[in-house]
């Protein structure tokens, strides 16, 4: 019979495919945080979990949300909700319709709270609902220069809100997942392994730090693993957890996205049902390793 640990090592291995961007070397350098992440979960009684997401790209047309992000939040919502744990999420104005639609595509999640405030005021907020863990998937974070950057090494700070400063606002776990060096939680990741790792790596790093950084190699499969790793390690809640996270929950998902949230690929800037160029079947087959893993 296989260990907790040996389950969560094997959704790692899942998550952590390489897809052609060259990161393996930073999913080495991260290697073990999703355990640790669930293992900081699954330790408290009562958890209740801040999300952050939302990245929008430039196009012809002005900044659109990603596809990436949006459903390994709302996977992630489903699954806490289900638990019984409470969840927020925060992100901007810009980003926050396409996240409402992602959380309504999974029922357990669509009554997730958005909260589109300014840093300071999304803090004392979560503060006072007393937060334990906060969850940044796919948020692009301050650089060195204090602004945030996309693959392209492009300013996006005037579409962009830092919700960095919420992030770091308090001692709750932080927990950050991303996929390219200028997310939220790549500053865990010394600036010289960055810029020799991924393009415009020395420009576009983010300099905001978390307590367990997660890289795979699209941010929605990071999402994904922390549910399945959540699984693996709470077994008796585990049919709850996975209740949602299913490829054809996700592909419906996906689908809204692009019909209803007014979200395009991140990589092909097209809007059309994929993530990163990948197509609904890719993040079908990772799905399936991951639930295969979670439970043994």
């Amino acid at each position: 019979m296989t260990t907790p640990e040996d389950r969560v090592a094997a959704i790692e291995a899942v998550i952590c495919r390489e897809v052609g961007r060259g990161a393996k070397p930073l999913m080495d350098a991260t290697s073990g945080n999703l355990l640790r992440a669930a293992e900081s979960i699954a330790e408290v009684h009562a958890p209740r979990i801040g999300l952050i997401t939302g990245f929008a790209v430039p196009t012809e047309h002005g900044p659109r949300p990603e596809t990436d992000g949006p459903g390994g939040m709302a996977h992630m919502a489903a699954a806490f909700r289900a638990a019984g744990w409470p969840v927020r999420l925060a992100t901007d104005a810009l980003c926050a319709p396409a996240c409402q639609v992602a959380l309504v595509s999974l029922p357990r999640a669509a009554d997730t709270p958005i909260d589109t405030d300014d840093a300071a005021t999304l803090a004392k907020r979560w503060i006072d609902e007393g937060i334990t863990h906060v969850i940044s998937i796919e948020r692009c974070g301050r650089s060195r220069d204090g602004k945030p950057r996309n693959m392209r090494g492009e300013d996006v700070s005037s579409f962009t809100p830092a919700l960095d400063d919420l992030f770091l606002a308090a001692k709750w776990r932080r927990i950050a997942i991303g996929d390219g060096g200028n997310e939220i939680g790549m500053g865990s990741l010394p600036i010289e392994l960055i810029a020799r790792t991924v393009p415009n790596g020395e420009r576009i790093a983010c300099a905001t730090a978390a307590d367990d950084l997660i890289i795979a190699g699209v941010s929605n499969w990071g999402g994904y693993g922390v549910v399945g790793a959540l699984a693996a390690v709470m077994p008796a809640l585990a049919p709850v957890l996975l209740e949602s996270l299913d490829a054809e929950h996700d592909a419906r998902l996906l689908e809204r996205l692009v019909r209803e949230g007014n979200t395009v690929d991140g990589v092909t800037r097209k809007a059309e049902a994929t993530v990163d160029g990948m197509p609904l079947s890719t993040h079908a087959e990772v799905i399936a390793a991951i639930r295969r893993a979670a439970t043994g």
